[in-house]
């Protein structure tokens, strides 16, 4: 029983995840510009822009590097509020999969 409900979670999931991929495309590359953007402006690396966008939209940062001009300090704001919307939206996807699929095995 566990093995079908976890295999139709993952069917499910994977359905799931192609229908909001478009977003998610989006938001990703939405993150990456802004960090490049922040990154310009601080003198950063574009691995190291790319880096810190990620890790300031997924986790709020490390603190390793981080903007000191005022416009790059909103940049980020906007950043972790694109996190937000891009984990929520994984989150969300994982949650209907998983409801599909308990209601599947009843």
């Amino acid at each position: 029983m566990r093995i079908g409900l976890t295999l139709t979670f993952l069917e499910d999931f994977e359905a799931s995840l192609w229908i909001v991929l478009p977003l998610l495309v989006f938001l990703g590359i939405a993150i990456a510009l802004l960090g490049l953007a922040v990154g310009a402006g601080a003198g950063w690396s574009r691995p190291d822009s790319v880096h810190w966008s990620f890790t300031t939209a997924t986790t709020g940062g490390y603190g390793d590097v981080r903007p000191a001009k005022p416009a790059s300090k909103i940049l980020a704001i906007v950043i972790a509020l694109l996190g937000l919307v891009l984990t929520g939206i994984i989150v969300a996807t994982a949650l209907h999969a998983g409801n599909i699929a308990l209601h599947a095995q009843h």
